[in-house]
């Protein structure tokens, strides 16, 4: 994966929040952001914030792995669980089961999604201290700074301390504007630089084309497959209802029925894949 974000071009890692989304993704993606947005609603049907217990998370990650050996798997571990040992000791775990990466930020609880308002952010010098402890915990493993900074001079100031740590990658969340990605840009310097797109949040919608010449080498999409199951869920029942609970003839040719679903899930018995060489990322 550290190869990857230093290639040219804007790596894209899609957000899944459970093995379902993982396998239609793996159809299209080669790298998974695991989302803390949706693996809280997935996993306990409540909003992304601070609920999400390190276990549950290490679990998850554990079951993707064998099912997906070669894809990139950045996971999001959020504050890194409030205590810095148990940040070293999740980034430690994870790096075992051959995760690519983890996104580590510096909110304080409670603590909110990237994009939504009321974000609190831990003293810079306490989310460094914390930063560089998992910095020296890790082996190989890929390490996202990321600040949800929302003051303009603390986010430049933040961002400007990040580039000048170990850590691989920068995420400033909730990034408003082209204009402010460029203004980051210039104070990371060479260090490569993550940006962060849902579906109605506060950062503006880019292709990957435009993140590229914007010099951002890794695109998360974190909520792409569970908004769209909300959606397609909600208009399949309603159809449901509609037809007084009379299933809609399967379409040959493109319809997702027993058979198609179950296809796709053979896919990821574990047998069907090769042994994986030593986790390099």
């Amino acid at each position: 994966m550290r190869e990857e974000v230093r290639s040219p071009g804007t790596t894209p890692l899609i957000g899944i929040y459970d093995m379902y989304s993982a396998s239609v993704v793996a159809r299209h993606y080669d790298g998974f952001f695991v989302s803390g947005f949706g693996f809280a609603a997935s996993y306990y049907g409540l909003p992304d914030i601070g609920f999400i217990a390190w276990p549950d998370m290490v679990a998850f990650v554990e079951r993707l792995r064998p099912a997906f050996p070669s894809h990139h798997l950045l996971v999001d571990i959020d504050d890194g669980y409030v205590d810095p040992e148990v940040a070293c000791h999740v980034v430690q775990r994870l790096e075992r089961i051959g995760a690519s990466g983890v996104i580590l930020e510096d909110q304080k609880r409670p603590r909110r999604c990237g994009h939504a308002d009321g974000k609190q952010v831990l003293p810079l010098e306490e989310y460094l201290e914390k930063l560089n402890l998992v910095l020296g915990s890790r082996q190989d493993l890929v390490v996202v700074a990321r600040t949800d900074a929302t003051e303009e001079e603390d986010i430049l100031r933040r961002a400007e301390a990040l580039a000048e740590t170990d850590a691989d990658v920068v995420l400033v969340d909730g990034v408003r504007s082209v204009e402010w990605i460029r203004r980051i840009r210039k104070v990371v310097g060479d260090k490569p630089l993550l940006f962060n797109q849902i579906a109605g949040g506060k950062s503006p919608r880019l292709s990957l084309s435009e993140l590229a010449e914007l010099e951002c080498q890794v695109a998360i999409y974190s909520t792409p497959c569970l908004f769209a199951a909300h959606a397609a869920i909600d208009a399949a029942l309603t159809d449901l209802k509609q037809s007084d609970g009379r299933l809609p003839e399967l379409a040959p040719s493109g319809g997702i029925g027993v058979r198609r679903s179950t296809e796709l899930l053979e896919k990821n018995i574990s047998r069907h894949h090769t042994v994986r060489e030593p986790v390099s990322v």
